[in-house]
C-alpha cells in the first residue's frame, strides 16, 4: 500500500487517464516535460487505497523523472505511467495482458512525447506487450533485441552514489565495516545489498516479504521487522521501497550520518531534506542516486555507446553526487536544493 499524499501542483504539459477497455483498470500515462526530449519514466504497476493516489504517484513520479533525466544529463524529458490496482485485487495471466495492452494505447495517445519503460511491478516481458501497441517503449528483453533488465544498471549507480557519499560523511568510499540499512529488498535494493555485502558492509535489511529473509541469511546480514529498521545506528539508510517513507517523525528517529537510496520520492514532504540538513544527516537526493535504469535505457535505446561506455555513464552517477554534495555543503543550502538548481539549469537552457 502506498502512503496517501495530496495531490501535487500541476505543471505537466499533459496527463491522460483511461480506464482500460480490456482490464476495467486506472491507468495514467503523465507527462511532465519534453523540454529536453521524448520523455522517458517506467510503467509503474502499484495497489492504490483510491484512483487519486495512483494519479498523485504518477503526477509526482513524473515530474521527479524530468529531474532526474536532465541531472543526468540525457536529452530525454519526464513522464510516468501507472496502472492502479485496487486494494485486494491480483491479476491472472490473462487480466495482466490485457493491462498492459490497454497502457500500450494510452501511451499510443501521446504521439511519440512519452517512452515507457519497465518499473516497480512490470518486467521486461510486460514490455513485450506493451510494443504490441506502440512501439513508444524501451527496455524489452535481450532475447527479442531490447536493452533488457534495467535495475542492474539502477543498482550500480546507487552503489557509485553510496561510495561518494560515504566519502562525503567518513572520508572513504570504502563500504567496508560501515554499518548500512537496507529498507527494500527488491530487484535495485537486493542488488545492492550484494554489492556491498560483497565489498564487506555490515548489513541490516528488511522487507515486507518475510521470504526475503532467506537472502539477508545467505549475505550474513541482519534481518529486522519492517517499519523498525530506521531505528537502527548505522552510516547510511538506504529506503529502496515505496516512497513517502520519510515522514518527520522517521527523519526524527534516524541514527545516521546520511540517506542514500534508489526509492523514488522518499520524502514524505520536501521540508524533509530541510529537516535532515537540521540533524546533520546529509542526504543524497534520489533522482540523481537512482538515475542509473534510465541512463542506460536512454542511451542504449538511441545506440549512443557500446554497454560498457554506457555502464561507465552510470557509474559517473558517483561524480553527480559528489558535485552535489559539494555546492550544498559550500553554499549551505540543502543537497536537494542543489540538486535541482542542477537539473533547472538544463531545463533552462533547453527552453531558451
Amino acid at each position: 500500500m502506498t502512503h496517501t499524499l495530496p495531490l501535487p501542483e500541476f505543471t505537466h504539459e499533459r496527463v491522460e487517464l483511461v480506464t482500460g477497455s480490456r482490464s476495467g483498470l486506472f491507468i495514467a500515462v503523465a507527462l511532465h516535460s519534453s523540454a529536453l526530449g521524448s520523455a522517458l519514466g517506467g510503467a509503474r504497476l502499484w495497489t492504490y487505497p483510491t484512483w487519486n493516489d495512483a494519479l498523485a504517484d504518477a503526477l509526482r513520479l513524473s515530474a521527479a523523472m524530468t529531474l532526474k533525466n536532465a541531472a543526468a544529463g540525457l536529452d530525454s524529458g519526464g513522464g510516468k505511467s501507472v496502472i492502479g490496482l485496487p486494494e485486494g485485487t491480483t491479476l491472472d495471466a490473462d487480466r495482466r495482458r490485457a493491462a498492459f495492452l490497454d497502457l500500450g494505447d494510452a501511451v499510443e495517445l501521446m504521439g511519440g512525447k512519452y517512452r515507457t519503460a519497465e518499473d516497480v511491478g512490470s518486467t521486461a516481458e510486460d514490455m513485450l506487450v506493451i510494443a504490441e501497441r506502440t512501439q513508444h517503449v524501451v527496455g524489452l528483453p535481450d532475447t527479442a533485441g531490447g536493452a533488457g533488465e534495467p535495475a542492474g544498471p539502477t543498482s550500480r549507480g546507487v552503489y557509485a552514489s553510496v561510495g561518494a557519499v560515504l566519502e562525503h560523511v567518513t572520508g572513504s568510499a570504502s563500504a567496508a565495516d560501515r554499518r548500512i540499512t537496507i529498507s527494500g529488498l527488491g530487484q535495485v535494493g537486493s542488488r545492492l545489498a550484494r554489492l556491498l555485502a560483497d565489498e564487506g558492509a555490515v548489513l541490516t535489511v528488511t522487507d515486507v516479504n518475510p521470504a526475503k529473509q532467506q537472502f539477508a541469511q545467505e549475505l550474513g546480514a541482519t534481518w529486522v521487522e519492517p517499519g523498525t529498521e530506521h531505528t537502527v545506528p548505522g552510516d547510511i539508510f538506504v529506503p529502496a521501497g515505496i516512497g513517502g517513507v520519510l515522514t518527520d517523525e522517521v527523519i526524527d528517529a534516524l541514527d545516521v550520518k546520511a540517506v542514500c537510496g534508489p526509492a523514488n520520492n522518499p520524502l514524505a514532504e520536501r521540508s524533509g531534506a530541510d529537516r535532515l540538513q537540521q540533524r546533520g544527516i546529509v542526504y543524497a537526493p534520489d533522482f540523481v542516486v537512482n538515475a542509473g535504469g534510465v541512463i542506460y535505457l536512454d542511451l542504449e535505446s538511441k545506440h549512443h555507446g557500446t554497454r560498457e561506455e554506457i555502464m561507465q555513464r552510470v557509474a559517473g552517477i558517483g561524480d553527480t553526487v559528489r558535485r552535489v554534495l559539494d555546492d550544498a555543503a559550500q553554499r549551505q543550502i540543502s543537497p536537494l536544493a542543489a540538486a535541482e538548481e542542477l537539473a533547472a539549469a538544463r531545463l533552462q537552457a533547453a527552453a531558451q
